[in-house]
């Protein structure tokens, strides 16, 4: 019953996207049917399971595969679409702005007419013998002066609604940096710090944000920085701030913090694997050794995990913080927290950073797996009851695709580096849930953009919420997202560039199969497919 509600809620949600999208032409077609190609494999995985038949491994990667390759070629056709529509807009931008700027100059010049008209006549009264001096000479004089002060030139011309932050100087300088070729400033708006400028953006925003970049350093140093974002009614703008206000390098104390942070969760992962052998190691503590080899193995998963965010950082030349480890007796660990230490240049550089980490994380938590699987054999170390395969329908499906017969069992016979690998792919997968500043939370920022971010987030935590009414394991990760991570990551240099298909094809994969180890099999599924 619930998977044909799903089914139906699904229809429902691309029949309104569908009347949603009609009104803007081919271009919203397009982008519909991305949607479409987004919520196929569910839609197929889980009307096949309740049509009675239940996908395997190899299956759900194949719709995987085949979802990623149309999103690709979809993303495609947009972008063609969209720069074509974008080239008709700035053509008729350009041909406005032109008209605006003749308009503009006739006005200056009828107003400059007109005041020499009004200072000669002014001039006139003041020197007639005939006039009273006066009465009539102040008020000729102000005329007068008036008009001079009204003319072109005779006062500096500011369209700020209000007094910038910026000292008048620099704030002069900063306007030099803009022109008809990059972007055409209109306005200049006061904002913390440093200063909002709007306008039109007249080239790329990627080449357009480099060289705002490059001409504001070389005007002013490393000062202040520039920024290019959308506004809230997505309109390109420029933010300047100064340096200061960008983020701050990690102080002595935060150091000192993340390595107490490293040093319990290496205690919880000896406490994890305690457990799981079944003794109390603060009971116990003379039996450690018995626990370091899965507690080890832990903690490879997790250093896997920092070593990627870590050599994409190096790599795309941006500054990350230290781990801040978070340490969990239930899993050993819930993975860390990180901070770009610099300003990222743009939404692919977030992407690869952010993705780095769970890409490592993942692929050795998997291999443990698969391995630890592969060497299972009746008389292994661990003892599980085969219902507790049921637990992941990505673990069960593979588990039975290798184990057979065996999940049909009371007990199943498995070997240590399974449990390690299954915890690793679970602690992965929280920390690829799409909300705030988690991993998952960066990388659909990166793709999808900061509006897209807050609405995951929101129901990213209403749903851990409502888990964490049976699994205090969910509200205890809903808690620690609302205190430390709920924020999305501040807006790169170019916040306009979108990254390419491929890593929103990867971005695709890595929450698919984030639900895949999350969520359990259903009852129905686990019979149909031979577990338990």
């Amino acid at each position: 019953m619930i998977t044909v509600l799903l089914l139906f809620a699904a229809a429902a949600i691309l029949g309104w996207g569908y009347s949603r999208a009609k009104p803007f032409g081919r271009l919203g077609i397009l982008a519909w049917l991305q949607t479409v190609v987004l919520m196929v494999p569910w839609l197929l995985f889980f009307g096949f399971s309740a049509a009675g038949v239940y996908l395997n491994l190899a299956g759900i990667l194949l719709l995987v595969v085949t979802s990623a390759g149309l999103y690709i070629y979809l993303g495609r056709l947009i972008r063609e679409e969209g720069k074509a529509d974008l080239a008709s807009q700035r053509a008729a931008a350009l041909v406005e702005q032109s008209s605006a700027e003749a308009s503009e100059m006739a006005n200056e010049i009828a107003s400059e007419v007109a005041g020499e008209a009004t200072s000669k006549a002014s001039l006139k009264d003041a020197t007639d013998p005939g006039t009273k001096a006066g009465a009539d000479r102040p008020e000729a004089q102000k005329r007068s002066e008036k008009a001079i002060a009204d003319k072109p030139g005779t006062k500096p011309e500011t369209k700020s609604e209000t007094k910038s932050p910026i000292s008048p100087e620099d704030l002069a300088i900063v306007e030099g940096i803009f022109g008809i070729d990059t972007f055409f400033r209109t306005k200049t708006v006061p904002y913390q710090d440093g200063a909002i400028f709007k306008g039109n953006l007249r080239g790329e925003p990627a080449k357009t944000a480099q060289t705002l970049s490059d001409k504001l350093a070389a005007k002013v140093g490393d000062r202040y920085c520039a920024f290019l974002i959308s506004d809230q009614t997505d309109r390109p703008v420029v933010v300047v701030l100064p340096k200061e206000s960008g983020p701050k390098p990690t102080t002595t104390g935060q150091q000192i913090l993340a390595g107490v942070l490293a040093i319990a969760t290496f205690a919880t992962c000896l406490e994890t694997a305690a457990i799981l052998l079944r003794f109390d190691i603060f009971q116990s503590p003379e039996r450690w050794p018995e626990a370091l080899p899965i507690a080890l193995g832990l903690i490879a998963v997790l250093l896997a995990h920092e070593a990627g965010h870590w050599f994409m950082a190096r790599r795309c030349d941006v500054s990350i913080s230290p781990p801040f480890f978070l340490p969990a007796w239930q899993l050993g660990s819930f993975g860390s927290l990180m901070r770009f230490e610099s300003l990222l240049p743009n939404r692919a550089v977030l992407f690869d950073v952010s993705f780095a980490g769970p890409a490592a994380g993942g692929l050795l938590s998997f291999t443990f797996l698969f391995l630890g699987l592969v060497l299972s054999h009746p008389g292994s170390l661990f003892q599980l009851p085969a219902e507790f395969f049921q637990g992941s329908i990505f673990v069960g499906t593979l588990a039975r695709g290798i184990l057979g017969d065996a999940l049909q069992a009371d007990l199943v016979d498995v070997h240590p580096l399974m449990i390690v690998g299954w915890i690793g792919l679970i602690i992965t997968a929280i920390n690829v849930m799409p909300a705030g500043q988690l991993d998952g939370g960066r990388v659909v920022q990166a793709i999808y953009g900061r509006k897209t971010l807050i609405r995951t987030s929101t129901v990213t935590l209403v749903l851990l919420a409502i888990v964490g009414l049976f699994n205090p394991l969910s509200l205890y990760w809903a808690v620690l997202i609302v205190f430390l991570q709920r924020q999305p990551e501040r807006p790169c240099k170019d916040d306009l560039t979108e990254p390419n298909d491929t890593r929103a094809a990867l971005t695709l994969l890595a929450l698919f199969l984030m639900l895949l180890v999350l969520l359990p099999l259903t009852p129905s599924m686990a019979t149909g497919l031979g577990i338990g």
